[in-house]
């Protein structure tokens, strides 16, 4: 069987992958995530995606190697992670009673053949009207610091939305499962083979 590389941190992404039961390892890809002037957060998403499994290509020659990365989308502005409760907290208050579109990149790498894929994929969220105490509580006690868009739908982000819209809410966290199965197929690698 192909080997699997997970290139990423996120433990998010890890938990998800683990529901294909594939055996996978997984190794933080270290790349510069900057959006280039005028870039598009679905073009951001694809190239950071592909640059995650492309960072790792060299030391692992004979794998799959997976890359994905996530964008908030507002108003045409791209947010990324905020690093403090302050920036997590204005973040959230901005999109109190708001819809906002998350774009998640996805790329599959084999680096035994050099094909690569790479997709991008829209969810929109629909926030709830949120008190300045319900931010406060929920930065407080989930400290979403590292995620974009300052919530995880993993935890107790869940309470903040008032619906999700799109066609795999894998994507939300992070790693658009049924894309992902798709391209692996087309690389070989049935996860039900």
């Amino acid at each position: 069987m192909t080997s699997l590389v997970l290139a990423s941190s996120s433990p998010w992404r890890r938990q998800l992958l683990e529901r294909l039961q594939l055996p996978f390892i997984w190794q933080s890809p270290d790349i510069d995530e900057t959006p280039r002037p005028r870039e598009t957060p679905q073009a951001l998403v694809r190239r950071l995606a592909l640059s995650k499994a492309s960072h790792l290509a060299e030391q692992y020659p004979q794998h799959l190697l997976i890359g994905s990365d996530q964008v908030a989308s507002f108003n045409e502005e791209i947010l990324g992670k905020p690093g403090t409760p302050e920036r997590a907290m204005a973040t959230l208050e901005r999109f109190s009673g708001q819809r906002v579109r998350f774009v998640t990149g996805v790329a599959l790498l084999d680096t035994h053949s050099g094909r690569h894929w790479v997709h991008h994929e829209d969810y929109h969220v629909v926030f709830r009207q949120l008190s300045r105490h319900e931010i406060e509580n929920y930065v407080s006690r989930e400290q979403p610091l590292t995620s974009s868009g300052s919530f995880r739908m993993e935890g107790l982000g869940i309470a903040l939305f008032e619906r999700l819209e799109g066609d795999d809410p894998n994507t939300l966290v992070g790693l658009p499962l049924i894309r992902l199965c798709q391209m692996l197929r087309e690389a070989g690698l049935d996860p039900l083979g």
